[in-house]
């Protein structure tokens, strides 16, 4: 499919290079910022530390020898089931947590997302058969929890983005934003793969899924150490310091001032088939009509 552009002449290339140019040293400016770039570096590593061995564990859900053999419906009932994990999070962060403080509820939301990886050891181990649970069951609550809790910890992480962003420049600043975490997730993937070809875990050998899950949880940890990068204000505080946020005030005074009310302009063209005088006529109605219309707005205003 092809579209046709229309062109546009006398386009003001210059004026969009400066623009340009405007938005990217005002976006250079705001990361040069502490109260900016500090919870990013906290943001990409706690991303990037939460290893995703995913695959492995997919590979010994549905293998038949050392697996639990389940079968593709299974599979896909465990993934819908975590998807409504995601919602009850997202529920329980809007009713409940998001008046939290930044920096407290990422710590606890970083630690019940540890502990809830030993579920994915329990659950290779066995051990949940000892405890009378059978492995179908076991399966879709470690789905459902695990996701839930990654949904509470990745909500505050998203309201603190949208605060560190500065007034003219809020949907590309967020959008880079968005690109840190993305890279970050795309780290953790790597870092997972690596690790599973580290310890020799295939689509059939999974000897060592359990060392995995170990260090899989342990790495999950390690961003508590940088929770001192994120500010511990609650979501309903100014993040940005005052020349950011109030760096385009006078810009945008001057663009006001330079409004002007006009009125519209009616030529012959807009009453193609009358005559002049009836033409006249019309513009006097449409001079009444205005006149009335401002006499009515001084007196709602009154």
């Amino acid at each position: 499919m092809v579209l046709k552009e229309v062109h546009t002449p006398n386009f003001p290339y210059g004026q969009a290079h400066k623009k340009f140019v405007e938005a990217s040293g005002k976006m250079l400016t705001t990361l040069k910022c502490p109260e900016v770039w500090r919870p990013c570096v906290y943001m990409y590593v706690s991303l990037a530390l939460s290893v995703d061995i995913q695959e492995g564990m997919f590979y010994w859900y549905t293998d038949r020898k050392a697996g639990l053999s389940f079968h593709e419906g299974f599979i896909g009932f465990m993934f819908a089931v975590g998807s409504v994990g995601s919602l009850v999070g997202v529920i329980l962060y809007q009713n409940i947590l998001k008046d939290h403080s930044f920096r407290s509820l990422l710590f606890s939301s970083q630690l019940m997302l540890s502990l809830s990886g030993m579920l994915d050891l329990i659950l290779v181990l066995r051990l949940n058969l000892k405890m009378g649970i059978p492995d179908y069951y076991f399966a879709v609550i470690d789905e459902g929890v695990s996701k839930m809790i990654n949904r509470v910890k990745w909500m505050p992480l998203l309201v603190l983005s949208s605060k560190l962003c500065p007034t003219g420049i809020e949907g590309t600043f967020y959008a880079l934003l968005m690109c840190i975490d993305n890279i970050g997730g795309l780290t953790g993937q790597w870092v997972g793969g690596l690790l599973l070809h580290l310890l020799r875990i295939t689509r059939t050998e999974f000897n060592n899924l359990w060392a995995a899950i170990m260090i899989r949880n342990v790495t999950r940890l390690l961003p508590l150490a940088l929770l001192f990068l994120v500010p511990s204000s609650d979501p309903n505080s100014t993040l940005l310091p005052s020349d950011l946020l109030n760096e385009d005030d006078d810009g945008g005074g001057d663009r006001m001032e330079n409004i002007e009310l006009t009125s519209l302009a009616v030529d012959r063209g807009s009453f193609p088939d009358k005559s002049p005088q009836e033409c006249g006529k019309n513009r006097e109605g449409l001079a009444v009509e205005q006149d009335d219309d401002g006499v009515s707005l001084l007196a709602n205003r009154g």
